[in-house]
């Protein structure tokens, strides 16, 4: 496998990262809010719950402080609400909220209508290695409770630990569990509340992808983001192109493909080689410089003949894509077709950083406008 990498640190790049990935955008220790005043509560928020020793604080973790999984096996359980701000990046700016297990909805001293009001997305977590019968039933309750209060949070159930169980195990209890929650649903008229599944693990990259999904339906311009992505990979002989969050290795958009899971984790390993690289010879002697900036770019030929291209698109955005190398010989035409890309990237979130994720708050329309990709005017939504 032959690496071409280049990255140049400028003075104008955007600030050091003497530690990636473990500090690059997020601090190590995770973030009482409560405690904070200088902290909003007015982002988004992002709910985990589940029963104690599900994996809710160790999905957070491995997610979003880029702690190892094996690490995960030290924490201590969670005995209070934990807010964890994220916001290193414009296109990732909310609240994650970590629930202890033992939450109580019936406390008169918990203001769960506050908490559900301002909520974009509830993940509930069930170990599927425990007997679920008793996570069912707390998640049937959290679910109702927060339908009621606001019908607009978008359900996520993560079918959690799934790497212990065999590919036939892990089917038969994603569709017991789906079988169960929504008969329950049924049972109380609550058939409108609608719950997305996942199966996912710390130890593999199903954890990403799921918390991509998450992710990208509180962001109004995904279908803008989709319909650029279409485009420019049509008109660069680009087989598949995933827009990063390099941090959190979440991808915030994708192209209309359906996503192959081998193909999501060659990307997700190329952003660790390249910031890794770039931690060790982008940076000046004093640590000085940036991991990634405007110059941060890197091709990756595969020994089956595939290219893996990846160029950076805005401060914490990389336009990761899959390629054959016959249609990289071409790669005059990509860059100008990035170029593009890039541009109308940015001008769609000019529109309004701060009104960029939906919630309870006043969400900004994405723009529409003509992009033109391979010398042609296209439009975008």
């Amino acid at each position: 496998m032959s690496i071409q990498y280049e990255v140049e640190p400028l003075a104008d790049s955007y600030g050091p990262a003497d530690s990636f990935p473990k500090d690059f955008g997020y601090g190590e220790e995770e973030a009482d809010i409560e405690d904070s005043p200088s902290s909003s509560d007015s982002k988004p928020r992002i709910l985990l719950m589940g029963l104690r020793r599900s994996g809710k604080s160790s999905i957070q973790k491995v997610v979003f402080h880029k702690m190892s999984p094996n690490e995960t096996l030290f924490l201590e359980s969670t005995n209070k609400i934990y807010k964890d701000d994220i916001s290193s990046s414009s296109f990732v700016n909310f609240q994650i909220w970590d629930f202890p297990g033992q939450v109580d909805f019936f406390d008169p001293t918990f203001d769960y209508e506050m908490i559900f009001r301002g909520t974009g997305a509830l993940i509930f977590v069930i170990d599927a290695q425990d007997d679920y019968v008793e996570a069912l039933g707390r998640l049937h309750l959290t679910v109702s409770r927060a339908y009621r209060v606001n019908p607009d949070i978008n359900f996520e159930v993560f079918i959690h630990k799934v790497d212990g169980l065999s590919d036939d195990h892990k089917i038969e209890t994603q569709r017991d569990i789906h079988q169960r929650a929504n008969d329950d649903l049924a049972d109380a008229s609550l058939e409108k509340l609608h719950l997305s599944f996942y199966l996912t693990s710390i130890y593999d990259h199903s954890i990403f992808e799921a918390f991509s999904k998450v992710v990208q339906k509180l962001i109004p311009q995904l279908p803008t983001l989709e319909n650029l992505l279409n485009i420019f990979i049509s008109n660069s002989g680009i087989e598949k192109a995933f827009l990063f969050d390099v941090v959190s290795k979440i991808y915030i958009a994708t192209d209309s493909s359906p996503v192959d899971m081998q193909s999501y984790e060659l990307c997700c390993d190329m952003i660790d080689v390249v910031i890794d690289v770039s931690c060790i010879y982008g940076l000046k002697e004093d640590g000085s410089g940036s991991a990634y900036d405007k110059e941060s770019m890197a091709i990756i030929k595969l020994n089956n003949t595939t290219v893996l291209y990846l160029k950076e698109v805005t401060k914490f955005l990389a336009l990761v894509c899959i390629l054959r190398e016959e249609s990289f010989e071409r790669k005059g035409l990509i860059d100008y077709n990035f170029h593009c890309f890039r541009k109308a990237v940015h001008e769609v979130f000019e529109v309004g950083v701060s009104t960029l994720w939906a919630g309870s708050q006043t969400v900004g329309t994405p723009c529409s406008k003509a992009v033109t990709l391979n010398g042609t005017p296209r439009s975008t939504v």
